[in-house]
């Protein structure tokens, strides 16, 4: 890979744009790349959770100059097919079937927002910033919407949609678009104690709880939905997961899926 360092210790594999130079923003190339290794390691077995990092002083810019500057002599289905790719990228990683954490070391602007948004944890120093700063270039952030609206809510984002100002990492924190702000020095351990506690939980069951999220969330409380959860836990309850994870807590072990 020319844009993202890989590394898999202990059952967690740590994904990094290494593009510090640009502050982690991303083009075609790193679009491609992204979703080809995030598609890779969901089917590894042995990788029970995904960081997604970035190197340097950003987590992530946004999209980067040069591609801009080449965006702009696009044409209307040229862009489609951009944007599109973009789509999927974004999809592949909110989808995947390991749990992910973004770690949020530095600024978080634009299409890296997205990113942030599309794992299923994220963890911020308490030094970032966070900016969707699409409008002041007379754009929307469109393609990332989806994932930033379900992970801040409707209204903070018409505020931070519309004004495309900075906000701190507790401001990010108070909105719900992450989960914990630590400061810098303690990051890391911030991040590994939570992946720990990840690759600890049944692979299978981790899976099935991101597609309950999906599949229950913003809907209604209907019958059909009621029914829909009922045949989940009955599902999980007879696979072979569910019936080891009973087992092992009623007889006092360890569950087999966990990795010596």
């Amino acid at each position: 890979m020319k844009h993202l360092l890989l590394d898999v210790t202990r059952s967690i594999a740590t994904v990094t744009v290494n593009r510090p130079e640009v502050r982690n923003a991303f083009n075609e190339e790193v679009i491609a790349e992204l979703t080809a290794v995030f598609m890779a390691l969901a089917e590894r077995d042995e990788v029970r959770c995904i960081v997604l990092a970035g190197s340097g002083a950003a987590f992530c810019a946004g999209a980067d100059l040069n591609w801009m500057k080449r965006m702009a002599d696009y044409t209307r289905d040229e862009n489609i097919a951009d944007a599109q790719a973009l789509a999927r990228m974004l999809r592949v990683v909110y989808t995947c079937p390991k749990p992910t954490i973004a770690r949020i070391q530095g600024d978080v602007y634009a299409g890296g927002t997205g990113l942030a948004a599309a794992c299923d944890i994220a963890v911020a120093s308490d030094v970032a910033q966070f900016c969707l700063s699409e409008v002041r270039l007379g754009l929307i952030p469109a393609t990332i919407s989806p994932y930033v609206i379900r992970a801040m809510g409707a209204r903070a984002a018409h505020r931070y949609f519309l004004t495309a100002e900075r906000f701190s990492a507790a401001e990010a924190h108070r909105i719900g678009f992450v989960h914990e702000v630590v400061s810098a020095d303690k990051l890391d351990a911030k991040v590994d104690e939570i992946a720990r506690m990840l690759v600890q939980n049944g692979p299978g069951a981790m899976k099935a709880c991101k597609q309950l999220v999906h599949d229950v969330a913003g809907h209604d409380i209907s019958a059909g939905l009621i029914e829909r959860t009922a045949m989940a836990i009955a599902d999980i309850r007879v696979s072979d997961e569910g019936r080891e994870g009973v087992q092992s807590f009623l007889q006092k072990r360890k569950p087999g899926w966990l990795l010596s």
